[in-house]
């Protein structure tokens, strides 16, 4: 820190310090555990005892000030005695095995991890035998000294993160210009921004013309006109925006680049914002003329203009302003409960049935405008004909849900038996509809299985709302109501009991406790987790309704009537013809990603050449007319450990497959060697970091362990586990600098991360693509 610097943060210190303490000017142990803000009280006694220099109980503002000096601008050395003192447990002057035990079963609660007893005693003698260089039972200042001089970022970033009551706030940072002037948002943007100027110059040519045509009827009837015209083409345009079926047979054609197919929820919304602002200007201008018409007549109300039918007042039967009165509160009751306080608090079916309103305004505005039918004759029938096709598929006969697993974290995941004729691509997703959770709720998911598997669809859902809740619980219920089962479920059934169970994963993946089953194909049909490779209990009988798996996670058999309507395309459609393409999927965010990976792995199979006289294999270039992939980077972020659980049979397998066509790396803790075509990185976000005093020991601890065993400890997984967010500039500057082609990032997760990936990602020229519906 500079000079100014060190005087600001002394001043922000000096006043925090009076905003927690007593009267007394001291800070007892109970304070300073609220102010430090860490999840687990052994941390914050530690530091109390150390910050405590005289004993006394309490912590003065000069001892604070001496401590946090001394971590913040100190040494390599008076770091590392910190540190050293916070595993000194008993003051000792070394760390016995016992102590470093307990230290590192509190870093693993302080980052929200978990290991058993077993593996705990693993990592420690680890770290202990590593640091341990004489031998001797106990370490040393001077031996955890030389074991830290492989990793001087450790030392030089130790902190305490979780004080952020000591850290002054940062001063806001000013951009030369706004991000939206900037050439690279404009680069990235190119086709929306092109897109939306086209769509207001249109909209601005509408408005004159029509203006012109009445300009010798009066202001406001120029005004009402031209909003009018507008009308026409907005209300028309509402429905292109939603024909689902017409946009995905879009993104196969040369036109998916330069058109907004990914925002066409967002343009929706935006359209409708424009129709409610047109509405409003023309009835407004509408009522200001039959007001002054009222005031010259002398004979005739405003109420009379506006509520009887007059000559020449235009529509049907001039019938125009009582039809627009009536639209007017249509639009308003839809814009009223379109609004995600509504649809996201419980009350979705308002939502649903006033957004049913479109077909009686539709119909009004056929009656109200003379000319809109022309404006609305070609969107119309292609929305009534994708209706028909979708009610069509439901008359048809509704599928079933032949499994349900309930896993960590209120994640349902759905196995539905696949139509025949279904294609859909990976990453699609469909529209879920289950008349025993809600009869006409239906609901946008992705598709988590892949194409090539043909028997079953996967679904992955976060219980994050109403329906998703409910959802969940309905199958946590210890006997559901289930139908009569079908033929076809049964059938099913028997087929899944009489498949062999994969053993061969954990020995190679070492994943303790994952088992996927694979079809005929080699395609992966189910991910579960159990406690051995073996069948669990009531596996082998077809009317078993709940099979207790790991804690948290139950695996239900069952017959559950659902309808589906789809699939629809995504931005990840784009995917197979880019040469590298990096997947970030952020939570349940995974799910559209889950369903491209095993593509791809099917696609690595389907490509496998052996020599008949050796036996040794290898993979042909996967780059053809269908995929022009060179290298992928998936990047999966999740909360918490026990998030990674969704999908780590799935990871697991795409693991020890393409370990078949290329050598291992190193060690486990090391990164791919260049030129893999699939890498992993994996973060947890709750982790905490080798800069961080509280996480460096376990940090350090779990490196080795995973360069010991050639597997991740909290995985099994030979990809690292990596603690914290990513820091994006460094993760996309590395992409940047394998030059493997064209870079294509694709995205599925919060609105917030979005927007920093995004940033990073117009920084480098990289093409963003992110999963909206």
């Amino acid at each position: 820190m500079s000079t100014a610097e060190d005087a600001e943060w002394l001043q922000w210190v000096t006043k925090q310090f009076g905003s927690i303490a007593g009267e007394d000017k001291e800070i007892d142990l109970e304070k300073f555990k609220t102010a430090l803000q860490v999840k687990e009280p052994f941390f914050a006694e530690r530091f109390f005892a150390l910050f405590d220099s005289d004993g006394s109980g309490t912590i003065s503002l000069g001892e604070l000030l001496g401590a946090l000096s001394l971590l913040l601008h100190g040494s390599q050395t008076d770091k590392l005695r910190f540190l050293f003192q916070v595993y000194d447990v008993d003051g000792s002057g070394s760390i016995e095995p016992d102590e470093l035990r307990v230290v590192l079963g509190w870093c693993l609660r302080e980052s929200a991890l978990a290991l058993p007893e077993g593996r705990l005693a693993d990592l420690t003698l680890a770290l202990f035998e590593a640091a341990d260089k004489d031998h001797s039972g106990s370490i040393t200042f001077e031996e955890l000294q030389e074991e830290l001089e492989a990793f001087p970022e450790v030392l030089e970033n130790m902190s305490i993160s979780a004080a952020s009551w000591l850290k002054p706030p940062l001063p806001p940072q000013s951009s030369p210009r706004p991000r939206c002037l900037t050439r690279a948002y404009w680069h990235n943007h190119r086709g929306k921004l092109a897109f939306l100027g086209g769509y207001s110059t249109l909209n601005l040519l509408l408005f004159t013309l029509a203006a012109l045509q009445h300009a010798s009827l009066g202001g406001w009837v120029l005004v009402a006109r031209g909003c009018g015209q507008c009308l026409n083409f907005n209300c028309a345009f509402l429905a292109v925006l939603m024909l689902r079926r017409c946009l995905t047979w879009l993104r196969a054609t040369p036109m998916a680049p330069v058109l907004p197919l990914d925002q066409h929820v967002a343009l929706h919304q935006l359209v409708g914002w424009v129709v409610v602002a047109l509405a409003a200007a023309h009835t407004g201008a509408h009522v200001a003329h039959y007001s002054r018409l009222a005031q010259q007549d002398g004979h005739h109300s405003l109420s009379e203009y506006l509520l009887s039918a007059r000559p020449g007042a235009g529509g049907l039967g001039d019938t125009a302003p009582q039809t627009g009165l009536v639209l007017q509160v249509l639009l308003a009751a839809m814009v009223a409960f379109s609004s995600p306080c509504v649809r996201r608090s419980g009350h979705f079916q308002l939502f649903y049935w006033t957004h049913l309103s479109y077909i009686p305004v539709w119909t009004l505005l056929t009656l109200h405008g003379p000319h809109f039918w022309k404006w609305f004759a070609a969107p119309g029938c292609l929305f009534v004909l994708e209706k028909l096709l979708g009610w069509a598929g439901r008359r048809a006969g509704g599928l079933r849900i032949l499994e349900v697993n309930l896993l960590p974290s209120k994640v349902t995941h759905l196995v539905i038996e696949r139509p025949q004729f279904f294609h859909f691509k990976p990453g699609d997703y469909i529209y879920l509809n289950i008349p025993a959770i809600a009869t006409y709720e239906w609901h946008p998911f992705s598709i988590s299985s892949a194409p090539e598997q043909q028997e079953t669809l996967w679904l992955h859902i976060r219980s994050l709302g109403q329906w998703t809740n409910k959802l969940y619980e309905y199958f946590q219920q210890p006997e559901p109501p289930s139908p009569e089962l079908k033929p076809l479920s049964w059938s099913w059934r028997e087929r899944r009991c009489r498949r062999p169970a994969q053993e061969g994963l954990c020995g190679r993946g070492g994943c303790e406790g994952a088992a996927v089953a694979t079809g005929e194909d080699g395609a992966v049909q189910l991910t579960s987790y159990k406690a051995t490779g073996t069948a669990g209990p009531g596996e082998g009988d077809p009317a078993a309704r709940g099979v207790p798996t790991r804690p948290g996670e139950t695996r239900r058999l069952c017959s559950i009537k659902c309808y589906i309507e789809g699939p629809f395309g995504t931005p990840t459609r784009r995917l197979f013809s880019a040469e590298h393409a990096v997947l970030i999927g952020a939570g349940i965010g995974i799910t559209p990603f889950a369903s491209i990976l095993q593509s791809i792995m099917h696609r690595y199979r389907r490509r496998k050449q052996s020599c008949p006289r050796c036996h040794h294999s290898w993979c042909e270039d996967l780059r053809d007319g269908e995929m022009m992939l060179r290298k992928v980077d998936f990047i999966w972020l999740t909360r918490a450990q026990r998030h990674l659980e969704w999908f780590l049979g799935l990871l697991s397998r795409l693991e020890a497959e393409q370990a078949e066509q290329e050598p291992p790396p190193p060690a486990a803790g090391l990164p791919w060697p260049p030129g893999r075509f699939l890498e992993l990185q994996l973060y947890v976000s709750s982790a905490l970091g080798r800069g961080d005093v509280r996480g460096a020991g376990l940090q350090l601890g779990l490196d080795l362990l995973a360069a010991r065993e050639h597997r991740d400890p909290l995985t099994g997984l030979r990809a690292r586990t990596r603690p914290g967010p990513p820091d994006w500039a460094k993760v996309l500057g590395k992409v940047a600098e394998e030059k493997k082609g064209r870079v294509q990032v694709f995205f599925c997760g919060p609105a917030a991360l979005a927007k920093a990936v995004r940033t990073q990602c117009e920084r480098f020229g990289f093409p963003f693509f992110q999963e909206n519906f």
